[in-house]
């Protein structure tokens, strides 16, 4: 038997690697010159780039699988203990630290002391987490409801959105707390910070995530026996006939693991259950600013910033390669304020967003500053996208479909990616297995 995955991101990874592993002749098609899909790098003046900071959490366990498949798991961190520096203006830093207590306990001391609310506002912050923590994942009417007005109705006011909300929303669901869906957010809160204490600890990668992903992808594939073809996309598909720019395979089952608005272009009308429209999942976008200065300025692995257009901050130098100075990478989620705004209108206001946070960087002189942008990084994840998120199988024998897009019940994340392709090839194999007495009655 043989199967097609289309895309070469963690999820079209994912897949290929479980198909392999369970006996499966796979080709992969990247229409990329490179495998990694949404997690690359790119070399920029003697530097290696990534597109955006990436990172994970020790709850993510089907991505940490993958890597460990890869052989790269010692190519990223892993914090032994959950604590991220939040940084506000006059180089003020508190903590968000967890302790070995059961949760919600394992928080409490570092929500009691978080400087940046009030004392009335940390105290109004634990029966709202109470709260969340009796929410049921399998509520579907937590769909229907934004997290921002659930906050408010349990006495969160804005000081609290923007000084503890936002700061985990905004990072895991490319959205504010004011836009996102309860659905997903509770999800993240949950599975994330309230269901095991070290859940939260944060992992990021030691290295350019295309060594990272993309480049051990290809040898594991490789060795796996998958026979990857880059530069590939995908024109047509027929049946489980895939068609691309200078070849086609017949197979017996086929796995389109790229971007929901790619699927919609392969696929027929009829090809998904009743009342899904993928058109409906949109997209939400990410900025991503680089900033060299020659100097160090910042004194942390990564950081949070609140009272600042800075969301998060991540020290890039040693990954980049950077000799003399330090390397920063802000990241900017849910940054639909920020499409139009031009190169020099982000330097403006974030070198002096910078400065304001990192007493450091006011006498520093900046080496580079440039920006990337990933305009459609992921799906928009407001009330109502559940319905729109198809499962792994279609209405077409033998096509299946793979991307953090999916309905796994995650955000888009590396980790819904890598479920969904590992999800979308059991079903392959499932299905394979239903067909085969099929034919051998034939």
């Amino acid at each position: 038997m043989s199967s097609v995955v289309v895309g070469g991101g963690l999820a079209g990874i994912a897949a290929a690697l479980e198909l392999a592993d369970a006996g499966e002749e796979v080709t992969l098609l990247e229409a990329r010159p490179r495998l990694g899909g949404a997690t690359f790098s790119v070399e920029r003046d003697g530097l290696w780039i990534d597109n955006g900071q990436h990172v994970f959490l020790r709850c993510c366990t089907a991505y940490r699988a993958l890597l460990d498949r890869l052989g790269t798991t010692r190519q990223t961190t892993l914090q032994r203990r959950l604590a991220i520096p939040v940084l506000r203006p006059g180089g003020r830093v508190s903590w968000l630290r967890r302790s070995d207590l059961p949760p919600p306990l394992h928080l409490a001391g570092s929500i009691l002391r978080y400087s940046p609310l009030p004392p009335r506002e940390r105290l109004r912050l634990l029966p709202a987490i109470r709260a969340l923590q009796r929410l049921s994942l399998d509520d579907p009417s937590l769909d229907d409801v934004t997290f921002g007005d659930w906050l408010a109705e349990h006495g969160q006011r804005n000081a609290a959105l923007h000084a503890l909300w936002d700061l985990i929303a905004l990072p895991t669901l490319n959205l504010s707390a004011k836009d996102a869906s309860l659905a997903l957010a509770a999800m993240v809160f949950k599975t994330g910070l309230l269901e095991e204490a070290d859940a939260s600890d944060v992992g990021y990668a030691s290295v350019p995530l295309q060594r990272l992903h993309g480049d051990a992808a290809e040898r594991a594939l490789g060795a796996a026996g998958v026979d990857v073809r880059v530069r590939a996309r995908v024109r047509a598909l027929t049946g489980t006939t895939v068609t691309w720019e200078g070849g086609a395979v017949d197979a017996s089952g086929v796995v389109l693991a790229v971007p929901h608005d790619e699927v919609v272009s392969l696929l027929p009308d009829d090809a998904l259950a009743p009342g899904i429209d993928l058109l409906q999942l949109g997209v939400s976008p990410i900025v991503n600013l680089h900033v060299v200065y020659d100097r160090p300025v910042l004194r942390h692995a990564f950081a949070a910033a609140v009272e600042s257009p800075v969301q998060w901050v991540f020290d890039r130098t040693e990954s980049a390669g950077v000799r003399d100075g330090q390397y920063l990478a802000v990241s900017l989620s849910g940054a639909d304020a920020y499409g139009d705004r031009t190169s020099d209108e982000l330097r403006d206001e974030f070198l002096g967003a910078l400065a304001d946070l990192l007493p450091a960087a006011r006498t520093a002189q900046v080496a580079s500053f440039f920006v990337t942008r990933e305009p459609r990084a992921t799906f928009r994840g407001v009330p109502g996208t559940a319905r729109h998120r198809s499962g792994p199988t279609t209405n077409l024998p033998g096509v299946y479909l793979a991307g953090a897009w999916t309905a796994t019940g995650w955000p888009a994340t590396m980790e819904g990616a890598v479920r969904s392709g590992v999800a979308a090839a059991r079903a392959v194999l499932h299905g394979a297995r239903q067909a085969a007495p099929a034919r051998g009655a034939a």
